[in-house]
């Protein structure tokens, strides 16, 4: 998907990070500024706009905080097109995929506005500042946090910051990522490494849901939002395109129950696309798809 290098977008994909073990290794986020009620950004209705991509489990945070948060109204969004291309995520000139708010035609056309010029991988979610005309960040997990001060239900409640922590901590790396990691790593001791710690966390979370609604107690949180695009995407993607295929999440009695009480929950379900899913893990890789054939299934039935 090329890279950036001093604020020129280079279309040479240099892959993805592995270490000399054969592990994956997802490069951090860069631009890390903040929005506070003291600024410079400042939570004001109407100042932000959001770059997505419907397939990105990492844009699909952000777009779920705004609708679970009701911003539909205060924070505007642009969504890229199910697959990448030699430009990276990219949008139509109108229409569903396309960018309302710069008219950019590719996510790098809004990282070659940042200065100084940026240098690394060009991810979504972009939180862009129109006050300012630069990102604020494209850390999806900071992102989550700031639309928390636009108002909203209160997902990252005292009382359980600790536990949300927790779970988050443990979540990320061994899910989230964890998907990744087994589905690029390019050793069979780092997949088998992979593999193991995506299930092992799964299993835990199903044990910790026979005596909790959600992850933090009774409370829906943060946790519970940060985990869902990756059950979402589980088993029509991972599963398979991934090589995570020791169980399903409809194997999981409580832990497929949970994922569908939130799929129910409001504007949710329109924050889902799995065909799109399909149509970008399963798109042309000479690693794990080198033919880019989409398989026609799996049918699987979200509804209660």
């Amino acid at each position: 998907m090329g890279v950036m290098i001093d604020g020129q977008y280079r279309v040479d994909d240099p892959g993805p990070d592995t270490t000399e073990s054969g592990e994956f290794k997802r490069a951090a986020a860069k631009i890390r500024q903040w929005i506070t009620e003291d600024g410079p950004f400042t939570p004001d209705a109407g100042r932000y706009h959001l770059f997505l991509a419907w397939n990105c489990p990492w844009a699909h945070r952000a777009l779920l905080a705004r609708v679970i948060l009701g911003l539909e109204d205060v924070i505007s969004v642009a969504l890229a097109r199910p697959r990448r291309t030699d430009q990276g995520w990219v949008y139509d000139e109108s229409g569903e995929y396309s960018d309302q708010e710069l008219g950019v035609r590719a996510v790098h056309e809004v990282y070659s506005r940042q200065r100084p010029g940026y240098t690394g991988r060009l991810t979504v979610p972009v939180l862009w500042d129109r006050e300012t005309e630069q990102i604020v960040s494209n850390e999806s997990a900071d992102v989550v946090r700031m639309l928390g001060l636009f108002g909203g239900p209160d997902l990252y409640p005292e009382p359980c910051r600790s536990v949300i922590d927790a779970w988050n901590d443990r979540i990320y790396p061994t899910v989230n990522n964890g998907v990744y990691r087994a589905g690029f790593a390019r050793t069979q001791e780092a997949y088998d490494k992979a593999v193991r710690e995506v299930f092992d966390t799964l299993d835990a979370i199903e044990a910790h849901l026979s005596e909790h609604e959600w992850l933090a107690g009774d409370t829906f949180t943060e946790a519970d939002l940060r985990l869902f695009p990756t059950l979402a995407r589980f088993d029509v993607a991972y599963h398979y395109a991934f090589k995570c295929n020791i169980r399903r999440i409809v194997d999981y009695p409580r832990l497929w129950n949970y994922a569908r009480r939130i799929y129910a929950m409001p504007g949710v379900a329109g924050t889902v696309r799995f065909e799109v899913y399909k149509q970008g893990y399963f798109s042309p890789s000479e690693l794990r798809n080198p033919l880019g054939i989409v398989p026609a299934g799996p049918v699987v039935d979200w509804s209660l």
